[in-house]
């Protein structure tokens, strides 16, 4: 879930920017525990996927510790997102007769994203490497072996041509293939969006002990990344679950219990590609004749450039009274009949991820290090705000109005009163809140039911 803020390659012509654009909008500044539930045993035996390779209580185990009070593993997880590439490298420890713990997490990034070097597979070769150095970096050499390596990527190479997606996919696989860690036939996938919110969603209950009883209240999860967006919660009201259009409702077996999820990716509507709608740009193309793209959503006094997906568009704004009212128009334009709304969502608790956090912390909505809570409203006042300033100042961020406008018309689409809180976070008690995490777990107990289901 976290991305790498990017906001693509901005070039900026015949207009000279102060060094920053203030915003007076510092308002709502604000335990882990994993769940022991009894059922789970998934990291005590589990069969390797396609390789074969069975890992026991022993292999996890470094030479000799086979009686300590505790027995250390670690997971590789690789999410090859729209922005960039990261690695998540998740240590854990097991007390005997009882649930895994996470004991310590690494994380890097690097940009741009792997779907970047869809013309040129094997420069992908050289980020991937790198990252899996960080990996030997921080697990011991003995656990190499029994240490399962995974890359699933998301939007960006969901966007792509399947040739070209396959190919990069092709060579990751061949680097992995080559490293000392365990790979299996399915190490490297495209996760669809509907997995990535899951993954996510198993990540944050587990983070807020939310799955740690059954019956206890769950959290929802939003996530706004740079080609999709996300949203997934469990419904506790009949009617939600009926209303439902097809593909937006799906079962997820974890921990011996079953969950049925409300969860739907918008792939388009994350923030790059909206903007690009915006705009009136078209994903992957050039404008035709080269042709400026004008927006309401800009300053008029702004003219410049914008690379997108590896395409550069000509971009300015346009003179105008009432920068905010046009703007808006235009994005609900955007967003009209492409988001199912629910009602239950205004009575659900929501985390919300990645450029929902990186704008308001950068509009002083929530604290910068620690994020914090706001409520919807906050981001259609901080709109209104910026959108005004601009109609009379040159911007040092340019994008300012169209993407606070943006996801306050998204977060209303979606079903949230102005009144709602959400709770924005990058960790979680010093942990990533990515859905890398959920999707180890979902990995490792998916292996266990079908492989040793009487576990």
């Amino acid at each position: 879930m976290r991305k790498i803020p990017n906001h693509g390659t901005l070039r900026m012509t015949k207009v000279a920017y102060p060094l920053g654009l203030c915003v007076g909008l510092f308002i709502y500044v604000a335990y882990i525990k994993w769940h022991r539930a009894s059922a789970a045993q998934a990291f005590f035996t589990i069969a390797g996927a396609a390789s074969g390779v069975r890992w026991t209580q022993q292999a996890f185990s470094s030479p000799g510790s086979a009686t300590r009070s505790h027995e250390v593993f670690y997971g590789i997880m690789f999410d090859a997102g729209s922005t960039g590439t990261r690695i998540h490298v998740f240590q854990f420890a097991r007390p005997p007769g009882e649930t895994p713990t996470l004991t310590h997490e690494t994380f890097k990034a690097l940009k741009p994203g792997l779907s970047a070097y869809a013309d040129d597979v094997e420069k992908s070769a050289q980020g991937i490497q790198e990252l899996l150095n960080v990996a030997k970096q921080h697990i011991p050499y003995d656990f190499w072996k029994a240490t399962p390596l995974v890359l699933k990527a998301t939007a960006g190479l969901r966007l792509l041509p399947g040739e070209k997606a396959q190919k990069l996919l092709q060579k990751v696989k061949e680097v992995f293939k080559a490293s000392p860690f365990l790979v299996g036939d399915d190490c490297v996938s495209i996760m669809n969006g509907t997995d990535e919110g899951v993954s996510a969603w198993i990540t944050v209950n587990f983070l807020t002990g939310s799955l740690k009883t059954p019956g206890s209240s769950s959290v929802g999860m939003l996530d706004l990344g740079g080609g999709s967006t996300q949203i997934t919660f469990l419904p506790r009201v009949e009617g939600t679950l009926q209303a439902s259009p097809p593909g937006h409702l799906t079962a997820l077996q974890m921990f011996n219990r079953t969950y049925k999820l409300y969860s739907y990716s918008y792939l388009g509507l994350g923030l790059m590609s909206a903007r690009l709608a915006i705009l009136g740009g078209v994903e992957g193309k050039p404008a035709e004749n080269d042709k400026e793209l004008v927006s309401p959503c800009l300053s008029p006094r702004f003219r410049g450039e914008w690379e997108h997906a590896e395409v550069t568009y000509r971009i300015s704004g346009q003179k105008a009274v009432g920068l905010y009212e046009l703007c808006a128009s235009r994005v609900s334009e955007i967003l009209r009949n492409k988001v199912h709304r629910t009602e239950e969502v205004q009575h659900v608790e929501f985390y919300a991820f990645s450029y929902y956090y990186d704008l308001a912390a950068s509009f002083g909505l929530i604290d910068a290090e620690k994020g914090g809570s706001l409520v919807v409203g906050d981001f259609e006042t901080a709109a209104k705000y910026v959108c005004r300033i601009l109609e009379t100042q040159p911007p040092s961020s340019p994008f300012a109005c169209m993407d606070l406008t943006y996801i306050s018309l998204l977060l209303r689409e979606f079903g949230f009163p102005k009144d709602k809180v959400l709770k924005l976070a990058r960790k979680i008690d010093n942990v990533e809140t990515s859905w890398a995490l959920g999707a180890i777990f979902h990995y490792i107990d998916s292996l266990k039911r079908e492989k040793i289901p009487a576990l």
